[in-house]
């Protein structure tokens, strides 16, 4: 097993890996823990393969809102077909921020790519709070911040080509809100890093609506750095994985004319608070 880093801050991929070896799995937990982001390269899993390679990391988490791949409740499927202009997770963000208990994993198979695009990029929320100032970082720490799936999963996206063409529904289930630190411990590592994201996150507590969305929108400019990125670069049978407490990803939508097809499973976190 060959573990290759992405970039200087963020990202590994890893050859010559198997998920579904077991006695591999300690090693792919390692590079997990180090480097948030890992994409195991060239993997032949079937979506069973693909589900105890995720179990293996905690219990899966049965998304809400995404179509599931048929006989495979536990999967989400990822899809953009060649006719279609959007692509879900176009915006900056972190999956199931709006949990109580939010999700910890997200492992996702790459079934059909386009021949060119469809890449993922992701940040590093460590590194972007860390190369925040002293004063700055000491003004986060305390405050808090409120997550919601309503006005991105609920009745607003109504009309939307992803809710219309059946990839994402069951709106009246968008009730999730959560308050969770805006800067966290991270579980696994203790890293300090920044738990906020554009879709997501809505206000900070404490703060008059102005402020709260001044410090915001400074955080998530300061956040999209590119020093703070990695990017992934998609093959079929990839399978990639990416801490959901320690990054924001986003998915590179230039491949239109062309179909790109991926399932995902998620990993059921713990508390941040």
């Amino acid at each position: 097993m060959d573990i290759r880093p992405l970039t200087g801050g963020l990202g590994a991929e890893i050859i010559g890996a198997d998920i579904r070896a077991e006695d591999q799995f300690p090693a792919i937990m390692q590079a997990f823990a180090d480097h948030s982001v890992i994409v195991l390269r060239d993997q032949k899993v079937a979506p069973d393969d693909h589900l105890s390679f995720a179990r293996r990391f905690g219990p899966i988490n049965v998304n809400r809102f995404f179509q599931a791949v048929p006989g495979h409740p536990e999967i989400a499927m990822v899809l953009k077909e060649k006719d279609q202009t959007e692509a879900v997770g176009e915006g900056w963000h972190t999956d199931h921020s709006y949990d109580v208990e939010p999700a910890m994993g997200s492992i996702l198979h790459a079934l059909e790519m386009p021949p060119f695009g469809g890449d993922t990029l992701f940040v590093s929320m460590g590194a972007a709070y860390e190369a925040l100032s002293p004063k700055m970082r000491a003004f986060l720490d305390g405050l808090s911040a409120v997550h919601s799936s309503r006005h991105v999963f609920g009745s607003d996206i109504k009309d939307s080509e992803a809710a219309q063409s059946g990839r994402l529904g069951n709106a009246q289930a968008a009730t999730q809100y959560a308050i969770h630190p805006v800067v966290i411990s991270h579980p696994l590592s203790g890293r300090r890093g920044l738990y906020v994201n554009p879709v997501f996150t809505t206000h900070i507590q404490g703060l008059a609506p102005a402020e709260s969305e001044s410090i915001l929108a400074m955080l998530y400019e300061h956040c999209k750095q590119p020093e703070f990125q990695c990017r992934v670069r998609w093959r079929v049978g990839d399978v990639t994985m990416w801490d959901n407490r320690a990054t924001w990803h986003k998915a590179i939508n230039d491949y239109h004319g062309h179909r790109r097809l991926m399932h995902r499973v998620t990993v059921e976190g713990v508390s941040l608070s």
